[in-house]
């Protein structure tokens, strides 16, 4: 799809459900950073990469060590690596191309979202967020794990405070979600106290609180691809977006500056005023009727609509609002649940994960529209009577003499040199970077058994038929089945009681006039017998010699 030549009149999100996936029971899904490949997470612990081009598998990722479901999968900033995790309280990160193993480790809780770090050209630290406990950033290679900080009264230096955990020293039932921010220098966490905390990910410091209204828990917290705009779901049944003040690069440095400016506060009140500045509330989405509850809500590729799917029991509909807060469209898919949704990174085009394992692709309904090709096409409604002017089939038209063209036509024009496209203005094109798989076929046996008695029925039947293959079975037309056939010492057919082979599959000869004239005579006499061809075309000795005569006169008249 050209992203140029869109009808803006039409609107660039998704209409209808343009087809499914179908492969087991996948329960997740993720997009590549260009969006050719389409990993989904399956009940049974694999992995597939769908290519999203042609809609067909292109590898398949699958652990013996897990047969439990996957609950989280991501991609590496160059797409060579997918990290899924899996109920078993497992991360296992996979290399695409080779589908080799690369390394697993086994956490203390499961992993309900895991996520590579952007900035590293070779994924070795992601942050993972646990069922009940604080979000972690671990260590892929060694396996170590950081406990981030969650909120501001669990707070000693930086770590969860020892009178707010369990007995066990296990971290407190505070359910929470992290992200990175674009380029991995900033962690936003938020807590199920309505908070967004904004860490620094090398010291893991607290750098600034932002209150959610509210205070209702934060369920989910993602960046827009271009890195503007933060969005948080809360269970109280609202999506916010906050619009990101902070500089794309250098946001540490940014903090800093900040924090130099607010030293007349201390402790809470400077985090909150730091906040306060990174952070601002710019819209909330909410259906206030039908207080539906939000799953898996984030943004289109370019950051312009904010897409949530209703968390209800047996509906199917995504709900897309415009980023000034207007809802523009509501898809209405089959009666199951949905479990997972993602906006292509570059086209206007939605993929929704239902409770039964399918995998539907929501595209445009596009109509026809010349005028969007051709900004100077008029469409008519019916049949107009024209005019030519005098000097329209002229090779050069008086009109055009007095026209002076601004171009240079002297000057070079460069075809070489690739413009960036706008929609992936956000990072360059790496030449490393992994969009496409080579496709390895992998045959069935049944078919291919199936395949092979198809054949030789058709076989058969042309034999039957007087096809080329069997002319080409015997001589002077006669088809001969060499496995059912028997033979003696000599390599002769032998004949049976009637003097005809046992071989099934003959080709009759067409007679001529004479012939049956002469096989008619030859019946009232007596039956007629066959003769009986060897492999060198010689006529066995026990043949009729009325018959002889017959196949002679049928030669010569041939």
């Amino acid at each position: 799809m050209n992203v140029s030549i869109i009808d803006p009149l039409q609107g660039d999100f998704p209409e209808v459900i343009e087809e499914f996936l179908e492969h087991g029971v996948m329960k997740c899904i993720a997009f590549n950073r260009r969006g050719t490949l389409l990993a989904a997470g399956c009940s049974d612990g694999s992995c597939i990469i769908w290519d999203f081009e042609t809609r067909g598998i292109a590898k398949e990722l699958k652990d013996s060590e897990c047969k439990t479901p996957v609950t989280s999968v991501c991609w590496s900033k160059y797409g060579h690596h997918v990290l899924v995790a899996a109920i078993d309280k497992s991360l296992t990160l996979w290399n695409v191309v080779s589908g080799d193993k690369v390394t697993r480790i086994t956490l203390q809780q499961t992993t309900l979202q895991a996520r590579l770090h952007p900035g590293s050209h070779t994924p070795s630290v992601c942050l993972a967020c646990p069922l009940s406990s604080a979000p972690l950033l671990v260590e892929l290679n060694t396996g170590n794990t950081t406990v981030l900080p969650v909120s501001l009264s669990d707070l000693d230096n930086g770590a969860v405070s020892s009178r707010n955990k369990f007995s066990d020293g296990s971290a407190p039932l505070t359910p929470t979600s992290a992200c990175f921010n674009k380029y991995g220098d900033l962690i936003y966490v938020g807590n199920s106290k309505g908070e967004i905390l904004i860490i620094d990910y090398k010291k893991v410091e607290l750098y600034g609180v932002v209150v959610n209204p509210g205070a209702a828990v934060i369920k989910s917290i993602s960046f827009s691809r271009n890195g503007l705009y933060l969005l948080t779901n809360s269970n109280d049944r609202t999506i916010r977006v906050y619009e990101n003040h902070l500089s794309q690069k250098d946001g540490v440095k940014a903090l800093d500056e900040l924090r130099t400016s607010f030293d007349d506060l201390q402790g809470v009140e400077k985090l909150k005023a730091v906040g306060s500045k990174c952070l601002v509330l710019s819209r909330e989405f909410q259906d206030s009727i039908n207080r539906i509850h939000w799953k898996a809500p984030c943004f289109s590729g370019d950051g312009e609509w904010v897409v949530g799917a209703s968390g209800n029991k047996g509906e199917h509909k995504i709900y897309i609002w415009d980023r000034a807060g207007h809802l523009v469209k509501i898809l209405e898919g089959p009666k199951e649940a949905l479990t997972d949704l993602a906006w292509h990174p570059v086209n206007p085009i939605v993929v929704s994960v239902s409770i039964s394992g399918l995998v539907y692709i929501w595209a445009k309904d596009y109509t026809e529209n010349w005028s969007a090709f051709a900004p100077d096409f008029k469409e008519l409604e019916e049949n107009e009577e024209y005019v030519e002017r005098e000097d329209e089939f002229d090779l050069t038209p008086e009109t055009e003499k007095v026209k002076h063209s601004g171009v240079n036509e002297d000057e070079d024009v460069d075809i070489l040199t690739v413009e960036k496209d706008s929609a992936l203005s956000d990072s360059d094109m790496s030449q490393e970077e992994l969009c496409f798989l080579p496709a390895v076929p992998s045959p069935d046996v049944l078919d291919l058994q199936d395949k092979y008695v198809g054949s030789s029925s058709k076989m058969i039947d042309s034999n039957h038929s007087g096809s080329p293959l069997s002319d080409e079975a015997g001589q002077d037309g006669h088809g001969v089945n060499l496995d059912s056939s028997p033979v003696d010492a000599s390599g002769n057919l032998i004949a049976d009681d009637t003097g005809a082979t046992t071989a099934s599959m003959k080709r009759k000869r067409k007679l001529s006039e004479k012939g049956l004239e002469l096989q008619q005579a030859e019946k009232v006499r007596k039956p007629l017998k066959k003769p009986i061809k060897s492999f060198s075309g010689k006529i066995l000795k026990n043949r009729n010699k009325s018959v002889d005569e017959y196949l002679s006169a049928d030669d010569e008249t041939d």
